[in-house]
């Protein structure tokens, strides 16, 4: 066996010793040592392959199935531009705490600089993004390299998962490898290769948990809870009924108070106190409120010594959650206004008074349409803010989104990999310029596994988004359509048609919004026009606030 083809069928052993189950690969020459190790693996039925021709969406697609499974996963690429390509998702995987392995395959280090082809200084290509970096010796006879190959993947795998007590996150390591780079039928010192005994890892890693103490807040005082994506887990129970504002990506999520973002800024309902958990980036509100001088700002310390969310610099301590007090009546004035606000936005949605703002009803009867056990990916710009906006918060349903960096490339190969991961139906709601920016996602080959999933596709032709915010107003009109709308007038069913993939007009009945199993990938297209966003979001506000106001004048004086 040439010491190549010896290299990579030790360093995905070792990957599957410690805990890797799933693997995606793009072809390549450099890289044909590890396409034929883990074409081997997934033929055993030891690691599940996946294999992509476009670099960034086998990145996207490595990320969503550790997302979706809290397993790492390794993408492995060729040299060059492939691994550039890899950029975009490790770091999301940075920002987001995921445990995505860049397995980048190289030239031997003495062609670098020689103008060889192909061939970058790929060593430390990610910069900060990642939490280690590593690489591999070119393989040679050595009896001895195999222990070493295998204690560097060790390594690899717990510095991903965050085991030495770090934040996980992204790593790269480099795979160097020389020619031959294909199996010569020597079976060589296939015999001599063997890892730990009973299939153990060569290096195992205990989970290091850091306990902090608890944050030195009022208890009693009136406090709210901001979570956002990423954070520990937080027992509800310690809460004691404060409310929640929560991004859909939360683990609170199901416990948030649903019409809170909407509320933020009315004075009857200001806290005195703030509890950070995670990183909520979506609401100006909370923003504007982390900021506010007069409110004590505490954050909750993640179990791995993540950094704490504080961009207005004003958190006082980190720490853990103690339990909670809040007064009575700053509970019941919160509850009061919820529960009118509430009413008044589904009156309002379903009245016809919201059909200006398509994506707020679309969200909530998406959300409430799904069974128990289902996966909801929810593409970054409008649809998150839809779902935070307009969904009822509830158990049962799995949310994910790429709110690390919060952008919105990859995210069809990201709800791939989550629906490859989830044992259940899986929905994802995109607009039309996130489908159309991963459209190489849309491609499985033949031997590929293939999931079910619902690409639920908001299609109002360009960046609705941009209504919402400053460049949508009145004074940028004749240039807003051109730099900021950017419609592009593309036919879904005829790019589903090319994919080979299904694709359904939605008929107005939640039914065609639920994952059909043996369905596969499909679009469901809901068509909408994003021209009357601004007034149509104003109007809403005023609608909830009014009807919140009144329910908290009642608790007042009743």
């Amino acid at each position: 066996m040439n010491p190549s083809t010896t290299q990579a069928r030790v360093i995905v052993d070792e990957l599957a010793r410690c805990g890797v189950a799933e693997a995606v690969l793009c072809p390549g020459s450099r890289n044909a040592p590890m396409a034929f190790a883990l074409r081997d693996a997934d033929t055993a039925g030891r690691i599940r392959l996946h294999v992509r021709t476009d670099e960034r969406t086998a990145g996207f697609l490595a990320l969503g199935l550790s997302l979706s499974s809290g397993r790492p996963v390794p993408v492995v690429v060729t040299s060059g531009t492939a691994v550039a390509n890899l950029h975009p998702a490790v770091l999301e995987a940075s920002h987001a705490g995921v445990a995505l392995l860049a397995l980048t395959s190289d030239r031997p280090p003495e062609l670098l600089g020689t103008g060889a082809s192909q061939t970058i200084d790929q060593s430390r290509i990610f910069g900060a993004a990642v939490r280690w970096t590593g690489a591999t010796a070119v393989a040679t006879d050595d009896p001895r390299a195999p222990a070493r190959w295998r204690s560097t993947v060790a390594r690899a795998v717990a510095a991903a998962t965050g085991a030495p007590g770090t934040p996980p996150g992204p790593v790269q390591l480099n795979l160097p490898f020389l020619e031959p780079l294909v199996p010569d039928g020597d079976a060589g010192r296939a015999g001599d290769l063997g890892g730990r005994p009973d299939g153990l890892p060569w290096t195992e890693v205990s989970p290091v948990h850091r306990a902090a103490p608890p944050l030195p807040l009022d208890p009693s005082a009136p406090t709210l809870v901001v979570a956002g994506s990423g954070g520990p887990d937080v027992d509800p129970a310690l809460l004691a009924g404060a409310p929640v504002v929560a991004e859909p990506s939360s683990p609170l999520w199901c416990h948030a108070t649903r019409t809170a973002p909407w509320l933020l800024g009315r004075p009857e309902l200001r806290p005195e106190q703030v509890l950070v958990v995670g990183r909520p980036t979506l609401h100006r509100g909370v923003s504007a409120l982390l900021a506010d001088p007069g409110v004590a700002v505490y954050a909750v310390a993640g179990a791995h010594g993540e950094p704490w969310t504080d961009v207005a610099g004003a958190v006082r301590a980190v720490g853990s959650v103690p339990p909670l007090r809040p007064p009575p009546e700053f509970r019941d004035a919160w509850h009061a206004a919820d529960g009118a606000a509430s009413a008044a936005l589904d009156a309002a949605l379903s009245s016809g008074e919201g059909d200006g703002a398509p994506g707020l009803r679309l969200a909530r009867d998406l959300v409430a349409a799904q069974p128990g056990g289902a996966q909801l990916v929810i593409g970054s710009s409008n649809p998150v803010r839809d779902v935070a906006l307009a969904a009822a918060p509830r158990a049962g349903l799995t949310m994910r989104a790429n709110r690390g960096v919060a952008g919105i490339d990859g995210t069809v190969s990201t709800a791939v990999g989550a629906a490859l991961a989830h044992d259940g139906p899986t929905v994802a709601l995109l607009g039309d310029l996130t489908l159309l920016h991963d459209t190489t996602g849309l491609y499985l080959g033949p031997y590929e596994p293939r999931p079910d999933l619902t690409l639920v596709v908001l299609n109002d032709d360009g960046g609705g988004i941009f209504h919402l915010l400053e460049q949508g107003s009145e004074q940028h009109a004749r240039s807003f359509e051109r730099v900021f709308g950017t419609p592009t007038g593309v036919d879904l069913q005829a790019l589903a048609s090319a994919a080979g993939i299904g694709y359904a007009r939605f008929t107005g009945d939640p039914a065609d919004l639920v994952a059909q199993r043996g369905a596969g990938v499909r679009i469901v297209e809901v068509r909408a026009r994003r021209d009357g966003l601004r007034d149509t979001h104003a109007a809403l506000r005023g609608i909830v606030e009014r009807a919140a106001d009144r329910a908290v004048e009642r608790v007042r004086t009743g």
